[in-house]
């Protein structure tokens, strides 16, 4: 089984095995984690046990379970790597969410493998490619347009997946070095250090600043709600919510909140399904602006916007409740449109930063027509709250009745299952029928006495069936195929259907098919390049073996080998200063005033002592971070999980050797 076109997954993320199923139950139809080791946030890892727990509970909702071996590996780390998938696909794991193309030619089972977003898959020919040589499914390049997808979609026949919502990384996801160049954290091996989110300042070509101290890397967060039923005609199959670093009230919320707008579309749309089975109820109104956010953007989805960028602050101010109204010695009263609670946390801009506040109790004061008037006593003495004042903007950035709301058991997911009581000689048997098509047949020897009041009888029996309480199931019609009214001891009766709901998770369970691994096209696809630079990550020999094998000559190594001594692209971004800032040649094009043509030439980034060169490729609207690596970190040996001396260093040539 694999995802089919009229099927739609919501795929969420789990740092644990129990927010995974915390995820399933919120409406997930599949589930992304990471493994013991080689996923690209190495601080979210989880035992093969755990695992192999979560993949048991999601397997009786049809849900699927895809694991993270998204890094680039050395040489010395292959042999774990592919003992490590063996023992995933031992434990049940439906798929490994996969960058390095080495992975290819190790001895594998048949699991099926998808091309992480570090895959950097922007074109048709780089989807095509990926889908001949063995890929189940593509994480598309969250930097593509809606008809850029429709493009994709209309030429190639891989399922594709695309993120909808979450942090945005600034460049091209498997095409940043920044991180590696400056501390020696690899982005591509799951260690990235996010230089993004620091503050910088930019100067033009003549050395004036055009901005000062402003986190001029750092994106807004990618919410698509109201883009979903674009990017479903535009071909996206798998509806991807970034955030595997991110806590449970975080993927109950947002797993929550798309599982909504599907089912939603999925009424209205009668050629789709959901590619999971059950129900979900929801107990709670899902708001994406209570959780961790930089604010919200489409980003290109709909073509480039002039507000992306979270320049201010890349930390989360929350919701605006309210306003300043009075400051004492110990408390300050606000205006809010909302209701305050002890323990919430708020905070402020004061000039260019963000000053929390944690409540400890507040007092309601009175209610008008302009809103709720609230006493609020912090923590903190508010004469150490730099600029707080009467008319200062208060946003909540902490909900403590919507967390502990969070906290508690928040969403349900059912099967419907239709329950038919059959008649034997020595008793009865439940057959249970579920929406799948899957069916049980459980039997019990009971002594059957004819019922003295049949309506009764037949009401009792019925009453008992429908009980299914904290199981996975709910009863969507009852049958009784019985010769007579009869009547049965209610416990005997709830034994046998506790038996029954039993014996129908096993058989669940038992009737899984594990999506089958793509065969890759013979004679191997030709890959769309006959070289390869840094930029291509092959930081192994098997790597190496794969792009030769698939026709590419010339490769050099990933920059991890730290074979790149002087400047190059550190990062490459779709975002670009340039127009952020009413710069760019483009716009310049046409403005009355501007005498000549404007040119995209190079300027200057800087955050500490750390400077880059910005360059800017216009024709396909790119900017480049252009940078070395620091000489410390190019004399260290090049990363591996196992000592570097003890395995024989790759060498790579830049030409053919002789």
């Amino acid at each position: 089984m694999s995802l089919l076109d009229h099927q739609l997954e919501l795929l969420s993320p789990a740092k644990t095995a129990e927010i995974g199923r915390e995820a399933i139950l919120h409406g997930a139809d599949a589930v992304y984690i990471g493994g013991p080791a080689f996923g690209a946030r190495h601080n979210a890892s989880n035992s093969l046990e755990e695992i192999a727990s979560l993949v048991q509970f999601a397997h009786r909702y049809r849900a699927r379970i895809f694991v993270t071996m998204n890094t680039i590996m050395h040489d010395a780390e292959l042999d774990l790597a592919r003992e490590q998938v063996w023992q995933l696909y031992e434990a049940g794991v439906d798929a490994l969410i996969v960058q390095d193309m080495g992975l290819l030619e190790l001895d594998l089972p048949p699991i099926q493998l998808h091309a992480s977003t570090q895959c950097d898959i922007r074109s048709v020919e780089k989807a095509k490619f990926l889908g001949d040589v063995g890929f189940s499914q593509l994480v598309l390049a969250r930097e593509l347009t809606i008809e850029q997808i429709r493009t994709i979609r209309a030429q190639v026949d891989t399922p594709l997946e695309y993120f909808i919502h979450g942090a945005l990384c600034v460049a091209f996801s498997g095409q940043c070095y920044i991180s590696h160049a400056d501390t020696g954290r690899s982005a591509n091996r799951g260690d990235c250090s996010q230089a993004c989110r620091l503050p910088y300042t930019l100067t033009d070509g003549k050395g004036g600043v055009v901005a000062y101290d402003k986190h001029l890397l750092s994106m807004k967060d990618n919410d698509q709600s109201r883009n979903l039923e674009a990017l479903i005609d535009a071909g996206i199959r798998s509806f991807k919510i970034e955030g595997r670093y991110k806590d449970m009230g975080y993927v109950k919320n947002i797993t929550a909140h798309y599982r909504l707008l599907l089912d939603e579309i999925l009424e209205r749309r009668a050629g789709f399904v959901r590619a999971a089975s059950g129900h979900t109820q929801v107990f709670f109104t899902p708001d994406v602006d209570k959780n961790f956010n930089r604010g919200h953007t489409d980003y290109f989805a709909q073509g480039r916007q002039d507000d992306i960028g979270a320049f201010d602050s890349p930390k989360y101010l929350g919701v605006e409740v309210g306003t300043v109204t009075r400051v004492g010695i110990d408390e300050f009263e606000m205006m809010t449109d909302a209701p305050l609670a002890n323990g919430d946390g708020l905070n402020y801009m004061n000039k260019r930063a963000s000053v929390g506040i944690g409540v400890n109790t507040v007092q309601k004061l009175g209610e008008s027509e302009e809103g709720q008037r609230w006493r609020v006593f912090p923590n903190e003495p508010v004469s150490s709250l730099p600029g707080l004042k009467p008319g200062t903007q208060v946003h909540r950035n902490r909900d403590h009745q919507w967390e502990a709301a969070l906290s508690k058991r928040s969403a349900d997911r059912k099967v419907a299952l239709h329950l038919t009581l059959l008649e034997l000689d020595d008793g009865l048997a439940l057959t249970l029928r579920d929406e799948d098509g899957i069916q049980s047949i459980t039997r019990a020897q009971l002594p059957l006495q004819p019922a003295h009041n049949a309506e009764q009888a037949d009401a009792a029996l019925r009453t008992s069936l429908t009980k299914l309480g904290n199981t996975m199931f709910e009863a969507d019609g009852i049958a009784l195929e019985l010769s007579q009214p009869w009547f049965v001891p209610a416990a005997a009766i709830n034994a046998l259907r506790r038996d029954a709901v039993a014996a129908h998770e096993a058989a669940r369970l038992a009737a899984w098919e594990r999506p089958e691994r793509k065969a890759p096209l013979e004679p191997p696809a030709v890959y769309p390049a006959t070289q390869l630079s840094y930029l291509a990550n092959v930081y192994n020999e098997k790597a190496r073996a794969f792009y030769r094998k698939h026709g590419v000559g010339l490769i050099d190594a990933a920059y991890e080998a730290h074979e790149e001594a002087g400047e190059v692209s550190l990062m490459i971004t779709k975002h670009c200063l340039r127009f952020s800032f009413n710069l760019c040649p483009k716009q310049a094009k046409g403005v009355q005033g501007v005498q000549g043509q404007v040119r995209a030439e190079p300027m200057t980034l800087s955050t500490g002592e750390d400077t880059y060169t910005l360059r800017f490729d216009c024709k396909p609207c790119e900017m480049h971070v252009v940078g070395a690596m620091k000489p410390g970190i190019l004399r260290m040996p090049p990363p591996s999980a196992v000592p570097y001396g003890s395995v024989s260093p790759l060498t790579f040539h830049r030409r053919r050797p002789a």
